[in-house]
């Protein structure tokens, strides 16, 4: 067996940079753990099922309970983006400081 050791990230930069990952990576998972937090915030705000968004958004109820447990490994950032539109938000960005 393999040894291992433990890491402890703080952040998306400093597990970006555990797993050798750029940093550009680590901007792409700040900004979909960020999105996936908005959704999950919204949806249990509006008290809406899992059908109910999906039908809103355009995808499937698999796809929205994938978000909603956080687990959005097989999920676009585009999907993220639109469902939070369609769920009446708009995205912005700005530059980091």
């Amino acid at each position: 067996m393999k040894n291992s050791r433990s890491i402890i990230a703080r952040d998306a930069r400093q597990l970006a940079a555990a797993l050798g990952l750029t940093p550009a990576d680590a901007v792409e998972m700040e900004v979909r753990s960020t999105l996936n937090d908005k959704i999950v915030d919204v949806v249990r705000r509006l008290a809406l099922t899992h059908a109910q968004v999906a039908t809103l958004c355009g995808t499937s109820r698999t796809r929205i309970t994938a978000i909603m447990n956080r687990n959005t490994q097989d999920v676009s950032t585009d999907l993220l983006l639109r469902i939070l539109a369609r769920l009446g938000y708009r995205i912005s960005f700005s530059r980091a400081a």
